[in-house]
């Protein structure tokens, strides 16, 4: 299978095992040539830990980075071009998050494993490389 790019939350669910992680989502995860995790999920992920809201990654924080290596991913640094293209999306999405992720996947070609249909818009864009669940 191609490469994918783990949106914020399927990347958390697979850390703690959490069952909400579809089963084509494993899948994909298990016969991907490589695996991609956003720098921005980092930020996401200890941004909602500080101010309370996803309190169950708490534990996580520390060992975010070594994490990601140690299941196989790869960090996808945020670059300049997905942030430009992030900014100016005919999207009307604007959670700035999901905005990074899905300029970032456009960008550099990885479909995005994902449960958040609100990703399936981008498939107007012609380079979208498409949602997995």
């Amino acid at each position: 299978m191609r490469s994918v790019l783990l949106d914020t939350h399927a990347w958390a669910w697979s850390l703690t095992g959490d069952a909400r992680l579809s089963d084509t989502a494993t899948q994909a995860l298990t016969e991907a040539e490589a695996v991609f995790v956003s720098a921005i999920s980092l930020y996401e992920i200890g941004q909602k830990v500080r101010l309370g809201k996803w309190p169950e990654m708490a534990p996580f924080l520390p060992r975010l980075i070594d994490l990601a290596g140690e299941q196989g991913a790869q960090l996808l640094a945020l670059s300049a071009e997905a942030s430009l293209l992030a900014s100016t999306l005919a999207w009307d999405h604007r959670d700035p998050f999901d905005r990074l992720i899905g300029a970032s996947a456009l960008q550099s070609g990885l479909a995005l494993v994902s449960a958040d249909t609100v990703f399936d818009a981008l498939a107007r864009e012609p380079r979208w490389p498409g949602r997995v669940w």
